[in-house]
């Protein structure tokens, strides 16, 4: 059996700072990002709110596709997460609720 990995994306608001992750488990990962768990880029711009996310059956092709998405321009990136989440819901409470 396949483990679920996941590349993600998070924002401090709508249109606001992005964040870019990947992770095996996506809801300890979002915790932790929200609750200031680890110093770093997502505490110190309090960005914490899950805005899309893809799931992926192979470790390294979701570590590709970060690598690949954190290149992309910021354009790209919004029109992604608006293609899935248009309103820029905190998408957390999905797998939380």
């Amino acid at each position: 059996m396949e483990k679920s990995s996941y590349v993600y994306i998070l924002a401090s608001a709508p249109y606001g700072t992005l964040y870019v992750g990947v992770t095996a488990d996506l809801v300890r990962r979002v915790w932790e990002h929200r609750e200031g768990a680890v110093a770093g880029f997502t505490k110190q711009y309090d960005v914490a709110r899950l805005v899309w996310y893809e799931v992926h059956t192979d470790l390294y092709e979701a570590i590709r596709r970060e690598k690949q998405i954190k290149a992309w321009k910021r354009a790209w990136k919004v029109r992604m997460i608006e293609e899935m989440n248009i309103r820029w819901r905190d998408l957390y409470a999905d797998f939380t609720a």
